[in-house]
């Protein structure tokens, strides 16, 4: 047991929770931030270039915010991670994330307060042995495309929706504000005609082709570049079921 003097030493989980757009990534995020204690989120389109600096598509001559290579400002949000494994501490940061519509999906009370008791007693038996546990949450659409990004994470998770159930999910958005870092109320962008499926989502299969068996993005088993990545299939799996799983392989991290 600590002294009264003596910090607990602070360890940091960070949990990956990747998947397509609109695969429900970041409903999952905020159901597990309200139940993790010292819990934040990090949203990883926060990281994106300012839009005047977004590269257009060869072929269809348009902004390209889903392509790896241009859509996510690689070295900052390295250099972000590398902060927060460090000090367990969310640096200051402005998030675009209060600004975009997002439709409230309930959890079952039963499932979510069992699995708040349970992290509660893993943060009393932690302050007990004079440890605090820091849960940090990166949400993306291209968590596994960068190997550092890879690297830093200590929980992987993938939510897999098939094509169909996205691009519904996809049409009924206004749009999504972007690069906040270059204005505080973002750049609110809609897709141009036909960008889901010239743009979007063969950008998707493509970030996400060496990480499944043979390519297979929609039904492939997991390779070798992610390490204990775990796949949910997101539309046989309601978002309470997503949640139990996801908080089943968190208890397991932090078991003693």
């Amino acid at each position: 047991m600590t002294s009264r003097t003596e910090a607990p030493k602070v360890r940091v989980i960070l949990v990956g929770v990747g998947g397509a757009t609109c695969s429900g990534k970041t409903t999952l995020a905020k159901h597990l931030r309200s139940c993790l204690p010292n819990s934040f989120i990090i949203h990883q389109d926060d990281f994106a270039p300012p839009q005047e600096l977004i590269p257009y598509h060869p072929v269809y001559n348009v902004q390209d915010w889903d392509d790896p290579t241009g859509a996510i400002d690689w070295p900052r949000l390295n250099a972000f991670l590398r902060e927060v494994k460090a000090t367990g501490v969310l640096p200051d940061h402005h998030s675009h994330d209060h600004l975009n519509e997002q439709r409230e999906v309930h959890i079952d009370r039963g499932i979510f307060d069992k699995w708040q008791q349970t992290f509660r007693q893993v943060e009393q038996g932690s302050s007990e042995r004079g440890e605090k546990i820091v849960w940090a949450i990166l949400d993306g659409f291209l968590l596994y495309w960068d190997q550092a990004v890879i690297d830093s994470l200590d929980v992987r998770i993938f939510l897999r929706v098939p094509h169909d159930i996205l691009k519904a999910r996809r049409d009924v958005r206004h749009g999504y504000h972007t690069a906040v870092q270059s204005d505080p109320e973002g750049t609110l962008w809609r897709d141009p005609p036909h960008y889901w499926e010239q743009i979007v989502y063969p950008a998707y299969l493509r970030a996400h082709a060496d990480i499944f068996q043979d390519g297979d993005v929609e039904s492939g088993e997991p390779t070798e570049k992610v390490k204990g990545l775990v796949v949910i299939k997101g539309n046989e799996t309601g978002i309470a079921e997503t949640f139990d799983q996801v908080c089943q392989k968190l208890a397991l991290e932090v078991k003693p």
